[in-house]
């Protein structure tokens, strides 16, 4: 098929490199004229597992190409796919102002019979909303949703091996087109009213986000009664109906769409009059699990905050991406500089610009003369640093560590002091 896709971010570029290896045309339409360049000679402006490799693919192969203009990838297209931001507004409830723009651009270009498929994550009933757009202006567009799951570290294995596609549209023909476009992906395909599949999305991550808030619960709890949350979570996942995921205490979920669709559901829910006060309670308990953070690394720190030097490790949101938008590790960064602490940080991946916080070239360098280190991204390159040299480099003995990654034993042995979470 002949697919466009607008927008070249974590979704749009996985979307498209991952069709384009299924073997339909797809054009790429990307306004950052410094990424599309990027793009345009292979490679990836993101970090992302395997992505380059099936970038090039696609474009050795001639079926992906990246242009600047909306309305020349569009041009022709048998299926746009939409995915660009829709960010979290004033009052939570997701901002459509960079959709409706691009629906301005390009509703006149659209030839007849066109599927205009929503990949980005839109409140409940835009696929309606904008069904009437559409029949104003170019009557023979039909507008879906196919919500994405992807998730950034492992978003090329999730598109090519999903847990379902779910097609939102009331138009048999084109939930087979849609089908037929997967056509390859082994995986069960839920076909269901555009409402429904809206609603998919934003269930699926407020129920992921509950349960990390839960695990961060029992944390809390397990600290105040002398247990240990990870022996307490690793008893409850074995119980088939539990399982193991999204059970590791931190510093709080994050990322591009966690934050956002909880509170965007709130938002829908009050919009409907629902009270949806379970959602509340985890939001406000994700928001408390930052400053508890924070509230150790004050604790190993008897002269306080103010002009102590505290090591990062970590930035992104979580290991295997160089994303930080609404990272924990960020945002408590942010929480002790603007107590007077200095920070030195390190990542693998992930950079920031970030007044009161210094960007290093390792971990070790993080940790030279640090009155405390701070790990709040569970890289596995962490857990590989000698924590000998660590503790030489230190001018404190104190690790706070958010994502509980080290042994607390073989901190011990070395004299220092170790502070997890629920343990």
């Amino acid at each position: 098929m002949e697919v466009a896709v607008i927008g070249a971010g974590y979704v749009g570029l996985v979307q498209a490199a991952g069709l384009a290896s299924l073997g339909h045309r797809v054009r790429v339409g990307e306004n950052n004229l410094e990424k599309l360049e990027l793009l345009q000679a292979g490679i990836s402006p993101i970090f992302e597992p395997d992505l380059e490799a099936v970038l090039g693919e696609g474009l050795a192969t001639g079926l992906l190409s990246f242009e600047a203009s909306n309305e020349a990838v569009v041009a022709g297209a048998e299926v746009v796919f939409l995915a660009v931001p829709t960010p979290q507004g004033d009052n939570g409830a997701a901002n459509m102002s960079i959709v409706a723009a691009v629906f301005d651009e390009i509703a006149s270009k659209l030839v007849e019979d066109t599927l205009v498929v929503f990949k980005s994550t839109v409140p409940v009933g835009s696929v309606a909303k904008y069904q009437q757009f559409f029949d104003e202006r170019n009557p023979g567009v039909t507008i879906m949703s196919n919500p994405e799951f992807l998730r950034e570290g492992s978003a090329v294995s999730d598109f090519f091996h999903p847990d379902r596609i779910v097609i939102g549209t009331t138009s048999q023909r084109a939930a087979e087109r849609m089908m037929e476009l997967y056509r390859g992906l082994d995986a069960p395909v839920v076909v269901t009213d555009p409402i429904s599949a809206e609603m998919v999305k934003y269930g699926s991550n407020a129920y992921l986000a509950t349960r990390v808030t839960f695990a961060n619960a029992m944390a809390n709890l397990a600290e105040a009664v002398g247990a240990d949350v990870r022996d307490v979570l690793l008893g409850m996942g074995y119980d088939r109906r539990i399982g193991h995921h999204f059970l590791s205490p931190g510093p709080g979920f994050g990322g591009s769409c966690f934050p956002k669709d909880t509170y965007a559901l709130v938002a829908i829910a009050e919009e409907a009059n629902y009270d949806f006060a379970l959602l509340k309670g985890v939001i406000e308990v994700n928001d408390e699990q930052r400053q508890r953070i924070v509230n150790k690394v004050i604790a190993a720190l008897p002269a306080g905050l103010d002009g102590a030097l505290v090591g990062l490790w970590g930035l992104a949101f979580k290991a295997g991406t160089d994303d930080t938008r609404d990272s924990p590790a960020v945002e408590l960064a942010r929480l002790l500089a603007g107590r007077g602490a200095h920070i030195r940080a390190f990542d693998p991946k992930a950079k920031i610009d970030l007044d009161g916080v210094d960007l290093v070239a390792d971990p070790l360098e993080a940790a030279k003369g640090a009155d405390v280190l701070l790990i709040a991204t569970e890289w596995p390159d962490f857990q590989a640093v000698d924590l000998r040299k660590v503790r030489e480099a230190m001018a404190g003995t104190v690790i706070v560590d958010a994502r509980n990654i080290l042994d607390p034993e073989a901190v011990r042995r070395l004299g220092m002091e170790y502070y997890g979470v629920g343990r």
